[in-house]
């Protein structure tokens, strides 16, 4: 390609609007299922609080609550933080026009705001059908302009499939506490998942380097 026919690819480029992407912030903590994706259909403008469902998605509904803390338990603001889960028969949904996301569709973002408080609004998500996996809801945080990693899955403490067993396999302590405690307010569930940023994370000290 010559300069000139460079130069005018990247005038109409500008001109209808094309922004540059981002190159991503360093991945730490290990690898994991689709961790790239977690980059893929983010919005531009992101709130605190954000809908993952929506009001007419079968499944009891749900609010995911927390707090993004750094090492000495102080609000972080700005920071990432990325979640997605299956339906309420177990499995990741196609959008409505019949494309598939690695992730499904129920899947989003939401940033830490002044206070480090983030929310989701959702439904309850069923394991998956044919095994013994208990409830859970995946998270991932990006930490803008220097790293990202997975956290231990939001796990639910009264999910009978969450044996004494399963949890001590999949707790890890990535991001702090992942097993939740639900109470119910009226006909909706709601669960306060904290974050400590970089706990669990073997690594971590190599972020934003």
């Amino acid at each position: 390609m010559s300069k000139i026919t460079l130069a005018l690819w990247l005038a109409v480029w500008l001109a209808l609007g094309c922004e540059a992407v981002a190159a991503p912030e360093r991945l730490v903590g290990g690898p994991c299922d689709g961790c790239d994706a977690v980059f893929e259909g983010r919005p531009a403008k992101l709130s605190s609080s954000t809908p993952i469902a929506s009001r007419g998605e079968p499944g009891a509904r749900l609010v995911v609550t927390g707090t993004v803390l750094d090492a000495r338990n102080h609000p972080v603001a700005g920071v990432i933080v990325y979640a997605y889960h299956t339906d309420a028969s177990g499995l990741y949904p196609k959008s409505p026009t019949g494309t598939r996301h690695r992730h499904g569709r129920l899947r989003g973002f939401a940033v830490s705001n002044r206070a480090g408080q983030y929310r989701f609004d959702t439904i309850r998500p069923a394991g998956y059908p044919g095994t013994e996996l208990p409830q859970h809801i995946h998270m991932h945080v990006v930490e803008p302009g220097r790293c990202h990693y997975y956290l231990d899955d939001l796990l639910f403490a009264d999910d009978p499939r969450l044996t004494a067993a399963r949890r001590k396999a999949q707790v890890q302590g990535r991001g702090g506490a992942g097993v939740v405690q639900p109470w119910r307010e009226r006909d909706v569930w709601w669960v306060r998942r904290d974050i400590t940023l970089g706990a669990g994370i073997t690594d971590y000290a190599s972020c934003g380097r």
